[in-house]
């Protein structure tokens, strides 16, 4: 696995990530992780890691663009001294380009949000995990859909370039796209609810490469199977 012994995990974004987290620091008991994606990681990784003793801190701002990330950056982010930092933003940069539509300068224009992703991660000197936006709209041509698409490419060409991981969350909820309309999962197919912050925790965890939380279908039934020869 990627994380190691003591190590802190800063996860900074939005919405999606803040989830009613802690204030002024979104971390320790009683909910400071809040009700989402961050307190699912933590907790997987504290009942199947224990001796690692990983701290995970949630730092999600509801609302915020890019923009609005980059500007909080050093007191929120970077002076918290991380190990990693896991950076998922972009929905509203996308969003206010649609829901606000005769208020252009709340939105975050394509070229922006690159050089807001490339500050951001050259003013820390932690490890950069990047998640991408995704819209739960499984018809691709769906102009939010598709401009979403273009910010979660712009985002993986960044993580490319810095040879860091990126995790791709709108292929995370293909599968289940598949068979559940995205109303089932949030009703603005943005907020990810119960369901979708298990798929994006689950899509973290398999790409930090935490094996005993998220074990491949077929060999947890090999497992079973021992099990029951034996």
């Amino acid at each position: 696995m990627l994380l190691e012994q003591g190590q802190k995990i800063v996860f900074a974004g939005d919405s999606v990530t803040d989830d009613g987290r802690k204030r002024p620091v979104g971390e320790g008991l009683w909910g400071g992780l809040g009700n989402g994606f961050v307190r699912l990681v933590d907790t997987f990784l504290t009942l199947d890691y224990p001796e690692l003793l990983l701290r995970c801190v949630n730092m999600g701002n509801a609302g915020d663009t890019s923009r609005d990330l980059l500007a909080r950056w050093d007191t929120d982010v970077a002076a918290l001294s991380p190990d990693w930092v896991v950076l998922c933003v972009g929905f509203n940069d996308v969003w206010r380009q649609f829901d606000s539509p005769c208020q252009p300068e709340y939105a975050v224009p394509p070229e922006e949000y690159r050089k807001n992703l490339a500050a951001m991660t050259d003013r820390t000197e932690a490890k950069t995990i990047f998640m991408t936006p995704y819209f739960l709209e499984p018809n691709g041509r769906d102009p939010m859909r598709r401009r979403m698409d273009e910010y979660g490419a712009i985002m993986k060409e960044e993580a490319a370039k810095r040879g860091a991981l990126c995790v791709d969350l709108q292929q995370s909820f293909a599968e289940i796209l598949k068979y559940r309309y995205p109303a089932f999962i949030t009703w603005d197919r943005v907020h990810p609810g119960w369901v979708g912050s298990m798929v994006i925790a689950r899509a973290f965890l398999r790409a930090v490469g935490a094996e005993r939380s998220v074990q491949p279908a077929a060999e947890n039934q090999e497992k079973n199977m021992e099990r029951r020869i034996q």
